[in-house]
C-alpha cells in the first residue's frame, strides 16, 4: 500500500507513483504504519414476529379480478414529426443548380442531379412516413435537366466553332 505524506490518501494501486490529489511522490506504507483492522460489530438480532399470527392474506395481491395501475404508455413520436430524411433531394437540388452556374461541369452533375432527384422521388413515394423533399428533387431533376442541355450545345458550338 502506498500513502502521500501531503495529504495522507491511501492508495491500494501499486502502480501509482504520484498522488492523484495533488501531485506529490506516493511513499510505501510499511507494516507498522498500516492502520489497523476495524471490525465491525455482530449483526443484530431483530425481533423475528410471527408471520402466521398476522391477518395479512398475501394471496389477495395477486388475485386476477384485482385491478392494477399501470402508467399510459405513450408511443415514440412517429419519424414525420421527428425529421424526414431529405438527403438524395438536398443533393439533387445542389447538383441542379451546379449544372446550371457552372456549365463546364454539367456534363456530370446535370445528370447525376437528374438520377438522385429520381431515387430521391421513388424513396418519397414507397415511403413518405420517413423521406421527403418531393418539391426539392423535382426542382433539382428540372435544373440538372436545363443544365446539361445548355452543357451540350454549348460543347456542340464550341467543336463546330472551332472546326469551321
Amino acid at each position: 500500500m502506498k500513502y502521500c505524506p501531503r495529504c495522507n490518501e491511501r492508495y491500494k494501486d501499486e502502480n501509482l507513483n504520484f498522488c492523484l490529489n495533488d501531485g506529490e511522490l506516493l511513499n510505501e506504507m510499511s507494516g507498522e504504519d498500516a492502520p489497523p483492522t476495524a471490525f465491525l460489530d455482530p449483526t443484530r438480532v431483530t425481533n423475528e414476529g410471527n408471520w402466521n399470527d398476522q391477518n395479512t392474506n398475501f394471496s389477495d395481491f395477486n388475485s386476477p379480478n384485482q385491478q392494477i395501475y399501470q402508467q399510459p404508455f405513450s408511443s415514440p413520436a412517429p419519424m414525420a414529426m421527428v425529421g424526414q430524411d431529405k438527403t438524395l433531394s438536398i443533393v439533387s437540388l445542389v447538383l441542379g443548380g451546379l449544372s446550371v452556374f457552372c456549365c463546364y461541369i454539367a456534363i456530370i452533375t446535370g445528370p447525376a442531379a437528374i438520377i438522385t432527384g429520381f431515387l430521391g422521388m421513388n424513396k418519397v413515394k414507397s415511403q413518405p412516413e420517413l423521406y421527403g423533399g418531393k418539391e426539392m428533387a423535382i426542382i433539382g431533376m428540372i435544373l440538372g435537366g436545363i443544365g446539361f442541355i445548355i452543357s451540350v450545345l454549348y460543347f456542340i458550338f464550341v467543336v463546330l466553332g472551332s472546326v469551321l
